[in-house]
C-alpha cells in the first residue's frame, strides 16, 4: 500500500495536482513534497502563476530549494529549463540583447546560480556581464574601504612613546592644548602622540567565511568584491572560504572577483560547523585575526558544535562577527535562535549593508566594541525567534 502511495505521490508531483490529473486525494504530500511541488510549479506553471518571473531574490531561493529537494541529475535538467524560461539563454547568445539590459547585482546572482548550465558558447558573455557589475562595485567601494582599513591600522599602531621621527605633531598639539603657555606663546607637550615604527608587513589577517546557499547569492557577490579589495592591501592578509555542505578555499582566486563568482556553486544545504572548523585551522595569530562569518545561520550540521567552535575562536583572542547578510536587500531571513546563541558567546550577529562594511572592518581592526558600533548605526543586534504560526 505504501509503495502504491509513493507511486501516486510521484505522479502527483509530475502532473501538478490539477483537477484533471485523475489522482485527487489518493496522493498525500508531506512538508518536503510540498516544497518540491512549489519549486516545480514556479518553473513549469509560470504562465499561470507568478512563477520565477524577474525576481532575482526568488530565483536565488529557488536555486537553493531545488538542490535541497531533488537529486543532482534532476537539478541539472531544471536549471537548464530555467535558463530558457528566464530568457537567459537567448540573452547570452545574442550580445545585442545584452546591450539593452542593465547588468546589476540581481542579474549577476542569477547567472552565478545557473553557472553550471550556461552553454559553453555563452560563458564568455556571462563572464563579461559579471565583470561589468563587479568592476562598478569595486570602483564604488574601493576608495572608502582602503581609507577605512588603512586609517584603522594607523590608529591601532599609534603609541604614546614615539621616536622623534614618528611623532604626529598635529595630534600631539591637539592633545596638549590645555598646556598652552601664553607667555611663551607655545604648547608644552606633556605626552607625545605618534605611530609605532611600522615595517611593510602584515598587520591583520582577515578571513571571510561565506555561505554559498541560494539565499545568500547577493552576499556572495559583495563578498567577492570586498575580498579583492582587501587582498590588494599589503598590510592585510585576506582569505576567502565558501561553503555549503563542503568547504572550498578560494583565496588563490581573490585577485579577480569574476573567477571567485564562477568558482562558487550557489544553492544546497549548509554545514557552518565544518566551515568554522576549517577557518579555525587557519588562525595562527589570534590577536591579529578577524573572522567574518557571512551566513543566514540555517545550520544543516551540528548547531551546538557550531556555537561551541565560535566560542573557541573568541576565547583564542580572535575577533569574530556573524553577518546575517551583506546586501542592500532589506531585512534578511535568518535563524534567530542561532544568531542569539552566537551573540551570547561573544559573536555579534546582524545584517550589514555594503556601504557600512568598511567602517565595520575598521571597528574590528581597532578592537572597538562591535555591538556598540552597530547600535550607534541603528543596526539591530538582538534577535527574537519569529512567533509560531
Amino acid at each position: 500500500m505504501s509503495e502504491e502511495r509513493d507511486r501516486l505521490t510521484r505522479w502527483r508531483l509530475v502532473l501538478g495536482g490539477e483537477q484533471s490529473d485523475g489522482i485527487g486525494e489518493a496522493a498525500t504530500l508531506d512538508a518536503d513534497d510540498r516544497k518540491r511541488d512549489e519549486a516545480l510549479r514556479d518553473l513549469y506553471d509560470g504562465e499561470r502563476r507568478s512563477g520565477l518571473g524577474a525576481s532575482a531574490p526568488k530565483v536565488a531561493r529557488w536555486l537553493g530549494d531545488i538542490r535541497g529537494y531533488f537529486p543532482s541529475s534532476v537539478v541539472q535538467v531544471m536549471q537548464a529549463d530555467a535558463m530558457d524560461r528566464l530568457g537567459l539563454t537567448q540573452l547570452l547568445l545574442e550580445p545585442e540583447l545584452m546591450e539593452a539590459v542593465q547588468p546589476d547585482v540581481n542579474l549577476v546572482s542569477t547567472l552565478v546560480g545557473l553557472n553550471h548550465v550556461i552553454p559553453e558558447r555563452s560563458r564568455a558573455t556571462a563572464r563579461a556581464v559579471v565583470r561589468v557589475v563587479t568592476d562598478e562595485l569595486e570602483e564604488r567601494l574601493r576608495a572608502e574601504t582602503v581609507q577605512a582599513i588603512t586609517g584603522a591600522l594607523n590608529r591601532a599602531a599609534r603609541t604614546r612613546r614615539p621616536r622623534h621621527s614618528d611623532i604626529d605633531w598635529n595630534r600631539t598639539v591637539a592633545a596638549n592644548l590645555k598646556h598652552y603657555q601664553p607667555e611663551h606663546r607655545t604648547v608644552v607637550p606633556e605626552r607625545l602622540v605618534g605611530y609605532a615604527r611600522r615595517a611593510h608587513r602584515v598587520e591583520r589577517r582577515i578571513i571571510l567565511c561565506v555561505d554559498q546557499s541560494g539565499s545568500m547569492a547577493e552576499s556572495v557577490v559583495y563578498s567577492s568584491v570586498f575580498g579583492a579589495v582587501l587582498a590588494s592591501l599589503r598590510s592585510v592578509e585576506t582569505k576567502l572560504v565558501v561553503f555549503d555542505t563542503a568547504v572550498v578555499d578560494l583565496t588563490d582566486e581573490l585577485d579577480d572577483p569574476v573567477d571567485v563568482l564562477f568558482g562558487v556553486q550557489l544553492g544546497g544545504g549548509t554545514d557552518i560547523n565544518q566551515a568554522l572548523a576549517y577557518c579555525e585551522s587557519l588562525i595562527e595569530q589570534p590577536a591579529d585575526t578577524i573572522l567574518v562569518l557571512i551566513s543566514d545561520l540555517y545550520e544543516g550540521g551540528i548547531a551546538e558544535e557550531m556555537v561551541r567552535r565560535a566560542s573557541s575562536v573568541v576565547a583564542s583572542g580572535a575577533t569574530m562577527v556573524a553577518l546575517l547578510a551583506l546586501s542592500d536587500s532589506g531585512r534578511p531571513s535568518f535563524d534567530a535562535d542561532h544568531a542569539a546563541a552566537l551573540a551570547a558567546v561573544g559573536v555579534p550577529a546582524f545584517a550589514c549593508t555594503p556601504d557600512r562594511f568598511p567602517d565595520l572592518m575598521a571597528t574590528a581592526i581597532e578592537k572597538r566594541d562591535i555591538t556598540a558600533w552597530a547600535a550607534a548605526n541603528d543596526i539591530v543586534t538582538t534577535h527574537e525567534p519569529d512567533p509560531a504560526p
